[in-house]
């Protein structure tokens, strides 16, 4: 399964939760790699890599990759989930660093002779019990690349702030804090101003204790975390981001006044707000 949506929609926090929750919270039967455009099958599965032997000169040894040594754990305990987490999966090139693995992604009963090895006589098969989940973020525009091989093998989820159940994730968190719903409603109209849906903010950012005890906290966050991912949105255009998306043109929109404490910026007594 792949969940796919714009920044700050608890992608990754729901793939490492729903592995916690598969293997026990075994963290031991988790891996998690992040892709990248250099990411290749010998980094993700098994390659040659240079060693240095006892002569002190340089040799060449087939290593396995994270998911090689996953699934030969797997092997081994059949009766137990093992999940690998692949965030960024549109990232890399995947018919590169998946290969012959493809194959088994859709039919895991089967098996393949391996690029550089092989599991046994019999091939190389992927076990039941190999849970593979995927993150993926639709700002970078990259989910275009994904071929129709990837999509035939996995489920695709979006997780995005205008849908459940990312839409009221903020409200119910500020509810059960006792904070006021200040934040949920900037954030809504922060994205009612984005036309581009693929670039609205998720309420991740602003899920977070400090954004709401610090007396400058949300102004910090909406300063260092998002105003930039709006800046690189609107690259080249010539859009005053701080005009049309900055914290003072929402409160006033909103008949905010965060300084008359209309924003769950109060500050404990004696607290340094440095």
């Amino acid at each position: 399964m792949v969940f796919y949506g714009p920044p700050g929609t608890g992608k990754t926090y729901l793939a490492q939760e729903i592995a916690d929750h598969l293997t026990g919270r075994r963290p031991e039967n988790t891996v998690l790699v992040q892709f990248h455009p250099a990411y290749s099958y010998e980094d993700f599965f098994e390659g040659y890599r240079p060693v240095a032997t006892d002569d002190g000169r340089v040799a060449l040894e087939l290593r396995p990759g994270p998911f090689r040594r996953l699934v030969d754990r797997a092997a081994q305990d059949s009766a137990t989930p093992y999940v690998l987490i692949i965030d960024e999966i549109n990232r890399a090139n995947l018919a590169k660093v998946f290969g012959e693995l493809y194959f088994l992604l859709e039919y895991r009963n089967r098996s393949v002779d391996l690029l550089y090895s092989s599991g046994d006589d019999r091939g190389f098969s992927l076990p039941r019990n190999v849970v593979i989940l995927g993150t993926m973020n639709t700002a970078d525009r990259s989910i275009a690349l994904v071929d129709a091989a990837m999509r035939r093998r996995f489920a695709f989820v979006e997780l995005h702030p205008d849908t459940e159940p990312t839409r009221s994730l903020l409200d119910r968190w500020l509810a059960r804090r006792g904070l006021p719903d200040t934040a949920a409603r900037l954030l809504r109209a922060l994205n009612a101003r984005i036309a581009d849906r693929d670039f609205r903010i998720g309420p991740s950012y602003l899920m977070r204790e400090r954004v709401h005890t610090h007396p400058r906290g949300l102004a910090q966050v909406w300063r260092r975390s998002i105003l930039p991912l709006l800046e690189e949105h609107h690259y080249g255009e010539g859009v005053d981001v701080e005009a049309r998306y900055g914290l003072p043109v929402l409160c006033a929109e909103l008949g905010i006044d965060l300084d008359a404490g209309d924003g769950s910026q109060d500050q404990p007594a004696g607290e340094n707000p440095a």
